[in-house]
């Protein structure tokens, strides 16, 4: 039998798993109690083929996750909910505004800029559970979908597009600054978008051609940012909850959906 192609994402205290047309999130209170809530998913990127639309999909289908979360399961805590977290992304935003606006060069600029964009996302791993909850969600879902128990890294984590939209960004924010002045903020939303989407199809290709050399180089800077800041080995308490959020996503995938049945004749 096929297996169903999972993603996630650590929350503080527990776990979401989404496949191509459900998602299930399970969180651990603070009484110890768990809780499992799923359902079908409003929006789904995996119906998008275009090219260009597949990257920007899948994140506005993650976002669209998140309200529905909060209004399922109360208790769960999301990553940026902390406000030291929340004051790091108004810092950072505010310090790529002042380097944008500086004399360095333009190259120097985005890397400086992108470095900044990271700055939330390792706070947010710091002095709380989340890295945990991290290696629980790909220790379930690899173990789903190899056998066995896995490691706390996995393939097809996020981090891997970190040095891919870097790279893509950096390019399309130098070439946007070229443009006329009046059509500079255009022109940056616009390569915005196209980084997302190059990023997202080299990932892909990363995720397909993992035996060659290009690809291990590519996936080598998310693997260390994986090992070394972004996962944490979880408890078994932890991989309770992340498995648990792994069989109702399960459940739903691997039955009929209602609204995919026509009505009697």
């Amino acid at each position: 039998m096929e297996k169903v192609r999972l993603g996630g994402m650590a929350l503080t205290n527990g776990v979401l798993v989404h496949g191509p047309t459900a998602w299930a999130c399970a969180v651990r209170t603070s009484d110890g109690e768990l809780r499992v809530s799923s359902a079908r998913k409003s929006f789904r990127a995996s119906e998008v083929r275009n090219p260009l639309l597949r990257g920007p999909a899948r994140v506005l289908e993650a976002l669209a996750l998140l309200p529905e979360i909060r209004r399922a399961v109360p208790h769960a805590r999301l990553p940026f909910e902390r406000p030291a977290v929340l004051a790091a992304m108004l810092a950072s935003a505010a310090g790529v505004r002042l380097v944008r606006g500086s004399d360095l060069r333009p190259a120097a600029q985005e890397l400086a800029s992108g470095l900044l964009a990271l700055a939330p996302a390792l706070l947010a791993l710091r002095g709380s559970q989340l890295a945990a909850y991290h290696g629980a969600e790909h220790v379930s879902i690899g173990s789903y979908e190899h056998g066995g128990r896995a490691d706390k890294e996995h393939e097809r984590c996020g981090t891997h597009l970190v040095g891919p939209l870097l790279a893509t960004s950096a390019l399309g924010n130098i070439a946007a600054s070229r443009a006329p002045e009046h059509l500079r903020a255009p022109a940056r939303a616009a390569a915005a978008v196209g980084a997302l989407a190059a990023s997202t199809e080299l990932f892909g290709w990363m995720v397909r051609n993992r035996d060659r050399a290009l690809a291990r180089v590519l996936a080598r800077p998310g693997h260390e940012l994986q090992a070394r800041f972004a996962t944490a080995e979880p408890t078994p308490e932890q991989v309770e909850v992340a498995e648990a959020a792994l069989r109702a996503c399960l459940e739903l995938e691997t039955s009929p959906d209602p609204g995919d049945v026509p009505p009697p004749a």
